[in-house]
């Protein structure tokens, strides 16, 4: 069973992961709490001058099982069981309390699940996937989140080229970054590694986020590259450079 990001094409059987970011003056920042979470599924029967969305409860979390990762960042993990979800739209409506004194909050968002990606052919994967990301000079001392933007590499206009992207949607990507000059260089290729092979964990359809601290890192230049594997298949990228300047 896999666990998916809200926009990484959950289907029905999987755990997706919900994840919500609260600020406050351009600050993350920490909510009173959360009182609940509810998902909703879109059904147009049920549209009505009362309903006017078509909205039908399928699930409510409670506040219990909604996970702090840090100040203002927030994530809710359910199972799509097939008794109770199905292909089509959700809604997930956050209860949120920013501060005692205020009434309770409603933020809606959105997710679909989606078919199973059944494919067949007499021949293996044999296409290939190109990696970009931005920004490629960080200050030393920020702390942003690197794009990383997946895209096949195959003819276009084709049932197949979407069937790729698809593909690069659900796939895992691991991030490594290797310093290659600067003040203290390991002679050493295994010390030299910064960030090894960690799966970059928030995706939104072929784009993933890592967020990189750069408070401990020398400044110099580094060696960025990805991995991607899917189909028996191991996709790794050219080496990309990543300038960090005091």
């Amino acid at each position: 069973m896999a666990t998916k990001e809200r926009f990484q094409n959950p289907v029905v059987g999987d755990d997706v992961q919900l994840r919500f970011y609260t600020y406050n003056s351009n600050n993350l920042a920490e909510v009173e709490s959360i009182e609940k979470v509810e998902i909703y599924v879109v059904d147009d029967t049920l549209k009505s001058d009362s309903n006017p969305d078509g909205l039908r409860l399928v699930e409510t979390i409670e506040e219990a099982d909604v996970v702090t990762d840090a100040t203002g960042q927030y994530h809710v993990t359910f199972s799509l069981d097939p008794t109770c979800y199905g292909i089509g739209n959700y809604v997930d409506v956050w209860h949120v309390n920013f501060r005692s004194s205020e009434p309770t909050a409603e933020i809606s968002n959105y997710f679909r699940i989606y078919p199973d990606l059944w494919y067949t052919d007499i021949t293996p994967v044999v296409y290939d996937f190109n990696f970009n990301f931005r920004p490629n000079r960080l200050r030393q001392g920020s702390k942003q989140y690197l794009m990383i933007e997946i895209t096949p590499n195959i003819p276009t206009a084709s049932d197949l080229q979407r069937y790729y992207e698809n593909l690069a949607i659900v796939a895992n990507v691991s991030i490594s970054i290797e310093q290659t000059c600067g003040p203290c260089v390991p002679v050493e290729s295994d010390l030299r590694l910064v960030v090894e092979e960690e799966v970059v964990p928030i995706r939104e359809k072929n784009r993933a986020f890592y967020q990189l601290d750069t408070e401990d890192l020398d400044c110099g230049m580094y060696n960025v590259w990805f991995k991607l594997e899917l189909g028996g298949n191991t996709y790794i990228s050219d080496k990309m450079q990543l300038q960090i300047y005091e």
